[in-house]
């Protein structure tokens, strides 16, 4: 699903200001996103490009989204590095987070998520904003998007940029994840990656730009045989008489605001409704979720069992592919790969969350986090042995 390009770009390093004096110099960082690229993507289809990123820098056998596994929240997450403070919950709700001081960067965004919202009259120095139902699968626009970066880059000496792709997710959703079409997207999206190699040999970066490359959840193959995937809530409860409010993607993730005093009632009726429907109070939800103390999070939340749809009153999924489920789930993991001056070279990274890549972007831009949920333990190996020696002093 496309995400509503309305959330707050809360990064302490996406924010204009004066520079900081006597800075150090570090190298300059592009972050890019391919919505709904699968962990596993890459593994049957002709990926040359990808492979030499191999070979060049960094790869992680897989990064865990958040627990809610949907575009909005998972991309709010890994650019702020907040599980349980970003106040996304969902796809299309938002609120503003005060995470962002300045510290002197210059920084744009290209399409990425928030990236067109300023908060308390801070915002990033550039912004393009996809417009809503722009097409996702233009390749010569793919590579013009590059161009325009390129430029941010060398013509305005941007330190830090982020660069939105609506593909594979759209792919996913229409087609299914284990599908001809998704891998000839997987092979254009590689096409990208050997252009964008070009483009920065092109333009001289090779030894100053640091990329990485990832995404915000998987996708799984939605069976549409039968109802039997469709968990209809209105089959177990009367959503008009006992809830006031309902929140839900048609995908694996929904949360209800039971009427006053009906919230037992609702629990209840849905505990045992479904045998791949999971219901959680609030205070039950798992610690390793990260949202039980967040202040959106409805009272009632309910999570299905992969490849399962929670529907309210009628039936309007239409999807082949879907996420938001359960962030355990291997389908739902991503991508990570980077590369660039600071990177090791032919280094496969264990398993991280995507809470920690926002520690290792401030580390490679040399500013200070704000709190974050995310561990730089868990990304510092990728690193040069020589990364914090006097190379990087002015």
């Amino acid at each position: 699903m496309k995400p509503e390009l309305l959330l707050v770009l809360a990064l302490c390093l996406c924010v204009s200001s004066k520079p900081l004096s006597k800075r150090r110099t570090y190298n300059k960082l592009l972050l890019i996103s391919f919505d709904g690229f699968r962990w596993d993507y890459d593994q049957d289809v002709n990926t040359p490009n990808l492979d030499e990123l191999v070979k060049e820098g960094v790869k992680a056998k897989y990064i865990n989204p958040p627990a809610i596994t949907m575009t909005s929240p998972s991309h709010f997450t890994t650019i702020t590095g907040n599980a349980e403070k970003i106040r996304m919950v969902g796809q299309w709700c938002f609120a503003p987070v005060d995470n962002s001081p300045n510290q002197g960067l210059k920084t744009a965004s290209f399409f990425y998520p928030g990236g067109g919202v300023n908060y308390s009259g801070q915002a990033v120095d550039r912004s393009l904003v996809e417009n809503h139902g722009h097409p996702d699968d233009n390749e010569t626009e793919w590579r013009q998007n590059i161009d325009t970066v390129m430029d941010w880059f060398t013509k305005e000496d941007f330190d830090f940029v982020t660069l939105y792709y609506g593909e594979p997710d759209n792919v996913g959703h229409a087609f299914g994840p284990e599908t001809p079409e998704r891998i000839k997207i997987i092979e254009q999206i590689d096409r990208t990656i050997g252009y964008l190699r070009e483009a920065i040999h092109k333009n001289s970066l090779t030894d100053h730009l640091n990329v990485i490359l990832t995404s915000d959840h998987g996708m799984t193959t939605v069976k549409m045989t039968s109802e039997v995937n469709e968990i209809k809530l209105s089959n177990y409860m009367s959503l008009i008489n006992l809830t006031r409010f309902d929140l839900l993607d048609y995908g694996g993730f929904a949360m209800i605001t039971p009427r006053k005093g009906k919230e037992q009632e609702v629990y209840d009726a849905l505990k045992n409704a479904h045998p791949n429907l999971t219901v959680y109070k609030k205070e039950e939800i798992p610690e390793h979720f990260h949202i039980r103390k967040h202040e959106r999070i409805q009272p009632i939340v309910l999570q299905a069992d992969l490849g399962f749809n929670i529907n309210s009153r009628i039936i309007l999924h239409i999807n082949k592919g879907d996420h938001g489920f359960n962030n355990e789930e291997m389908d739902m993991k991503m991508i990570f790969r980077a590369f660039g001056p600071d990177f090791r070279n032919n280094f496969l990274a264990e398993p991280f969350d995507s809470v920690s890549i926002y520690p290792l972007m401030c580390k490679l831009l040399g500013v200070v986090p704000e709190a974050n949920n995310g561990s730089l333990s868990d990304t510092k190996d990728m690193l040069l042995e020589n990364f914090d020696s006097g190379k990087h002093l002015n």
